[in-house]
């Protein structure tokens, strides 16, 4: 495949550093539907800190790349990236509507000889039974006779700088065994720890999930240690430290899983399974238990102000942090929202600080006040629940009333100010 053009849809945490990327080797065009996105970006600015202002504007200035809203801006493309989320619905269930609105935007501007690569995490068989047939319609073309296709599934960490889209290793695949080695060939070619290329499409999407389902259950155990050990009065950290002395101790912490792999890519393999007669009962058990931690932390601050005889009703709360993890500003699923609504019951005198936030978005997703200066106490309480930098200098004593509790999410503060930690 010659002369190689990109259009990547979808500009968000994942579809930008790929596109930028991209654009340092080919002509690419970026696609969103969101135009307030497109416009910053081509302003010279990503909000979500994926891509630095330095970079974009030299992809912008220097490689051409664009971005736009406009179809037929990427109708000349001849290899298209699809990076659209794959969220769940109210009740856990996929929700496969972007996925699927996207395969429509690519059926719409797709001709003969092309490729589509899919980024998105899905269950195994997603691409092939219900994207492609999309494309197969609205295009009017037949999938691997007059267009072809790939997977190769998203590996960016969000807020992660050293392991940033051009040093992580991809996983490929494509939908013949020449296809697969032209995608090989593309993402081999701007990646500098290169490639590895699976035997089909249904393997490349396995092995997306249960990355983060993986996690999920390793993390899930952590923290049902950790609900053990805090009933026991023993402290889980140093639990851990000693464990790990053992040359194969996997060395994890207890925390609150959120953002959208962990906390949400296990929920589309459990419902696959179940179609095909298996109940995944480690994989649901370690969800349910991750996602009751926010519910965790709030109840056991209550316990420790009870202990202390800090009045709970109508307290002044502090919490440390809104975004799912450490130093990124991507609010999405943040099990902080589970601590807050939880407190809610007790008092609404809640202040919500961190620098990262946007706090429009958090207001808009969740209905939540967030502050991105320093409040001013006294609080009866705080909870540091996310370990953002910039709460490393903070003096938290000194925005306490005398008779207060700390406690600790993360394990990051100094033991002697803490009254409990997960």
């Amino acid at each position: 495949m010659k002369d190689i053009k990109i259009g990547v849809i979808g500009l968000g945490y994942v579809g930008l550093p790929l596109a930028r990327l991209f654009s340092t080797k080919y002509p690419t065009v970026g696609f969103d539907m969101n135009r307030k996105r497109v416009d910053a970006l081509m302003a010279g600015h990503d909000a979500t800190r994926e891509v630095s202002d330095a970079l974009l504007q030299e992809a912008i200035d220097r490689n051409g790349f664009v971005c736009t809203t406009e179809l037929d801006a990427i109708r000349d493309c001849n290899f298209y990236v699809v990076a659209v989320p794959t969220p769940v619905d109210g009740n856990n269930r996929p929700d496969l509507a972007p996925l699927i609105g996207a395969s429509n935007t690519v059926g719409q501007v797709i001709s003969r000889g092309d490729i589509v690569v899919y980024e998105s995490t899905v269950y195994p068989g997603v691409t092939e039974e219900e994207c492609l047939p999309v494309v197969e319609k609205v295009s009017g073309l037949k999938f691997n006779v007059d267009f072809f296709a790939g997977y190769s599934p998203e590996r960016i960490n969000p807020g992660d700088k050293l392991h940033t889209v051009e040093k992580i290793k991809k996983v490929t695949s494509g939908s013949t065994p020449e296809i697969a080695d032209i995608v090989d060939g593309v993402y081999n070619s701007v990646l500098v720890n290169g490639t590895h290329k699976a035997p089909s499409i249904r393997v490349a999407e396995a092995s997306k999930i249960i990355e983060n389902s993986q996690r999920d259950v390793n993390i899930a155990f952590m923290n049902e240690l950790a609900k053990i050990f805090n009933a026991m009065g023993i402290d889980t950290h140093d639990v851990i430290e000693a464990a790990a002395t053992k040359w194969n101790f996997i060395k994890l912490s207890p925390g609150l899983v959120g953002g959208h792999c962990i906390g949400v890519d296990p929920y589309y393999l459990i419902q696959k399974a179940q179609v095909y007669g298996v109940l995944p009962r480690v994989m649901s058990n370690a969800r349910r238990l991750n996602d009751g931690m926010g519910a965790y932390v709030a109840n056991q601050t209550i316990k420790c102000m009870n202990k202390k005889g800090v009045p709970v009703r109508d307290a002044r709360i502090l919490i440390l942090g809104v975004t799912f993890k450490e130093d990124c500003p991507d609010i999405r699923n943040t099990k902080v929202v589970d601590i807050c609504h939880t407190l809610e019951e007790y008092t609404r005198n809640i202040t919500i600080y961190d620098p990262w936030a946007d706090a429009d978005m958090v207001r808009s997703e969740y209905g939540i006040h967030v502050e991105n200066t320093q409040p001013q106490g006294p609080f009866d309480a705080c909870i540091a629940a996310v370990a953002h930098r910039q709460f490393e200098g903070l003096d938290i004593v000194s925005l306490m009333e005398p008779a207060h509790v700390i406690y600790d999410v993360k394990g990051t503060l100094p033991r002697e100010i803490t009254d409990g930690r997960l």
